[in-house]
């Protein structure tokens, strides 16, 4: 079995444009799935693949060995450091594959899943405050105000008081009992819209992770080292990722500023990137049938003007 199946592979490949000698940026390598594309179109060019997660640098390592590529364990909100400790000013592809892997959801020793009971963790670093400690921690407001901004959930109040009032009979510390303490909090009818306790593990994730705070600083530091001509994907997988992509992206690619009244320009503002599709590409229906995990995978791409 795959250690990570890399999503919207060929589209992303492609939309990177890749050019043998040039310099490219893995900022989420995983398991190497799209780095090793990445590497593999290079004859003189060069690859620096990250990640938190010192399970996919062992993996992207084993992955790339004799290919031009460097893997380093780093969070994408670390490029720059690396990037200047490589020697490297500008590069001509930087890739972000925002979320969590194959692998991370399938080991459960990881606690990253509600299907299976293991330890309550979800850290892609395997460092810092564990899902458990927050759930044992945080006071009701704290997780409710969790569980509705990344997880958009409309029970989160209920689900929060549930969690409070079963942690006082015992601590909360695997992943089924929690996914057992949501699913009693939700009326029935809300449970069989799918599992009660995706959008909960979803947000406790994002927090654990700091998932979201690190996104929008870590993509104006990807834009600001591309070449011009280099170009910017980003591979997300809730609207909560994507807003911030979307938004991003359209600030670099909008131009004038001028009242709409003027009749002609004078702030002189150009464009700084222009989108390569208008839409986000999304899975085929090949791909969704054999990995029915990319369902909510969205690609966008920008290219730096000259």
């Amino acid at each position: 079995m795959s250690y990570h199946i890399p999503v919207l592979l060929n589209e992303a490949i492609n939309a990177l444009n890749i050019r043998a000698d040039g310099f490219y940026i893995d900022a989420t390598a995983g398991g190497g799935g799209h780095a090793f594309a990445i590497a593999s179109k290079l004859t003189a060019g060069r690859l620096i693949a990250l990640d938190r997660d010192p399970d996919a640098v062992k993996e992207a390592s084993k992955r790339l060995e004799g290919l031009r590529a460097t893997v380093v364990l780093a969070n994408y909100t670390e490029m720059a450091s690396v990037l200047h400790e490589q020697g490297i000013e500008t590069v001509d592809g930087i890739l972000m594959d925002i979320g969590v892997s194959s692998h991370q959801l399938d080991a459960p020793e990881r606690g990253f899943s509600y299907h299976v009971d293991a330890p309550l963790d979800m850290r892609m670093s395997q460092s810092g405050k564990t899902a458990a400690q927050l759930i044992n921690t945080l006071d009701e407001q704290q997780l409710t105000d969790i569980f509705f901004k990344y997880g958009e959930e409309k029970y989160s109040r209920n689900i929060a008081r549930a969690i409070i009032r079963e942690r006082a009979i015992e601590e909360i510390t695997t992943t089924g009992r929690l996914a057992e303490i949501i699913k009693n909090a939700v009326p029935a009818k809300y449970r069989r819209q799918g599992h009660p306790a995706r959008r909960v593990f979803q947000a406790l994730r994002i927090e654990v992770n700091d998932e979201l705070s690190g996104l929008s600083s870590a993509l104006d530091t990807a834009f600001s080292y591309l070449s011009p001509n280099g170009r910017l994907a980003v591979i997300t997988f809730h609207s909560l990722e994507d807003r911030i992509v979307k938004r991003r992206f359209a600030q670099w690619c909008k131009g004038c500023v001028c009242p709409p009244d003027f009749p002609v320009c004078v702030c002189g503002k150009k464009p700084a990137a222009h989108l390569i599709f208008k839409k986000p590409v999304q899975p085929s229906g090949a791909e969704l049938e054999s990995n029915p995990r990319s369902r909510s995978a969205k690609l966008r791409c920008v290219e730096k003007n000259p």
